[in-house]
């Protein structure tokens, strides 16, 4: 006897459980209108014979495939070295697996790459797609619209001509930034630089202007660009210190930038927080609290964030199937962040 023929089928969960076939169907295939006896009955039958509804009959009955598309608009080579990535994957791995719904990963290393994953999610794969990383050059929006998934944006977007409506999940990055400056003004620093992050992605706008609130006369000079890199904040505090010998602050636009910016003070033999104070945003303790010193950064839950995107994504995709209790929910959601204080400021 093949695998095949002695798997139980959907009739055999039926006549266990003692009700119709097309009873046991909606039960299994996520249906209304059947009362919570029987639905207790034909669960109960599915668990004694190990049922595995077959997928592709499945999917013709729902509509729906029971996977979601999450599209990093960055290279392998950033996503797999950047901790944030991975923090953000886990918090929508355990939303989708949660919703029996599977993951699937889609990362863009150049145009051809945006092309190939506008067909994807065209080519009706997956039940929707969860967007993050954008830079706002990027044709992945328009794509995607074009596809017709519906999309939940991790990071607010940019759309420039504000007719689009988005739904997305953000962190409040201008406030953040506003904490952490003050917070080193309140230290009695005078000279506060910010290294900024890629300025084609809203976060790293949102973070400059936060910075820019509080130091809003700040020599220019005091601002550097960076890329959210290690590498990019050695770069910039290096270009820092030849422009602005006597700066004695520094609002790293993340941890990853701040921790390349550390490294180069202790090159220069500035001591932190005596000479120069320092501070991230992203609190991703594999990095910030094993810098040296530790860092004093802004925290931001990135594993809620992933958390709520998918949230967001499986609601309004239960609201267009029609099910009851649904709702589309928020159009955009800003989760609160915090000053988290450790040696370096």
């Amino acid at each position: 006897m093949t695998e095949t023929a002695s798997r139980p089928t959907l009739e055999a969960v039926a006549a266990r459980a003692g009700v119709s076939r097309a009873t046991a169907s909606r039960v299994v295939n996520g249906g209304d209108g059947v009362r919570e006896p029987l639905v207790e009955r034909v669960r109960r039958a599915v668990e004694e014979l190990g049922y595995v509804p077959n997928q592709a009959a499945r999917s013709l009955v729902t509509r729906r495939h029971d996977a979601v598309a999450v599209v990093i608009a960055e290279p392998e080579t950033r996503v797999f070295a950047d901790p944030f990535f991975g923090l953000q994957l886990r918090g929508i791995s355990k939303e989708l697996t949660a919703h029996d719904s599977q993951l699937v990963l889609l990362l863009t290393e150049g145009r051809d790459d945006h092309a190939r994953v506008g067909r994807y999610l065209a080519g009706g794969h997956v039940d929707g797609a969860l967007v993050f990383s954008l830079h706002l050059d990027d044709p992945l929006p328009e794509l995607i619209h074009g596809a017709g998934v519906p999309t939940v944006f991790g990071g607010r977007p940019d759309w420039g001509d504000g007719a689009r409506r988005a739904v997305y999940v953000d962190s409040d990055n201008r406030g953040g930034a506003r904490e952490a400056v003050r917070h080193l003004v309140g230290l009695g620093r005078t000279r506060v630089a910010h290294i900024t992050g890629a300025l084609d992605q809203t976060s790293a706008v949102d973070r400059l202007d936060g910075f820019r609130d509080v130091m809003g006369d700040a020599d220019p000079r005091l601002v550097v660009e960076g890329d959210f890199t290690p590498a990019g904040g050695e770069h910039a505090m290096r270009e820092l210190l030849e422009r602005c010998p006597d700066v004695d602050a520094v609002f790293a636009a993340n941890d990853l930038t701040a921790s390349g910016a550390l490294r180069v003070l202790r090159e220069r033999g500035r001591r932190v927080p005596d000479d120069v104070a320092v501070i991230g945003f992203d609190d991703m303790l594999p990095v910030a609290e094993q810098t040296d010193p530790p860092l004093t950064t802004v925290r931001q839950d990135i594993e809620e964030m992933g958390r709520l995107m998918a949230r967001l994504l499986l609601r309004d995709l239960d609201r267009r199937a029609g099910k009851q209790g649904a709702d589309g929910g928020p159009a955009g959601v800003v989760l609160p962040t915090t000053l988290v204080r450790r040696v370096s400021a």
